[in-house]
């Protein structure tokens, strides 16, 4: 069975998440082609849609994703990777997790030390 890629536009969530500790990671989206190349692969690639193209995790950082297993939501609208997180980095920001920052009192707050500089690592 595979995800239902007739709903939302042809885009799903997927939710990644640390195979070892559990730790939500990020949220991205794949579309068939990025579904394909991951099962492919065995390396996680999504559909971007700010650059509306696909992309393998990692390709411009060398913070890859090597999926342990994929798992899909009972409506197949919503797709769960469990990965190895290469390179110790999944956000773009350089921090472990997209998640790094915690609502307290009102004000946001890093609770996350940053795993890699993105100005030395996304030479633009």
């Amino acid at each position: 069975m595979k995800p239902d890629f007739s709903k939302h536009g042809g885009l799903l969530p997927a939710i990644v998440q640390d195979a070892g500790t559990g730790k939500v990671l990020m949220l991205a989206y794949m579309n068939e082609l990025a579904w394909e190349k991951t099962l492919d692969t065995g390396m996680a690639h999504y559909w971007s849609r700010s650059r509306q193209r696909l992309w393998l995790k990692g390709e411009e950082s060398g913070h890859t994703q090597l999926v342990k297993e994929v798992l899909l939501d009972c409506d197949l609208d919503t797709i769960l990777l469990k990965v190895e997180q290469r390179g110790g980095a999944a956000c773009h920001t350089g921090h472990e997790s997209c998640f790094y920052r915690r609502l307290e009192h009102g004000e946001l707050t890093e609770v996350e030390r940053l795993v890699f500089d993105p100005k030395e690592v996304y030479r633009k």
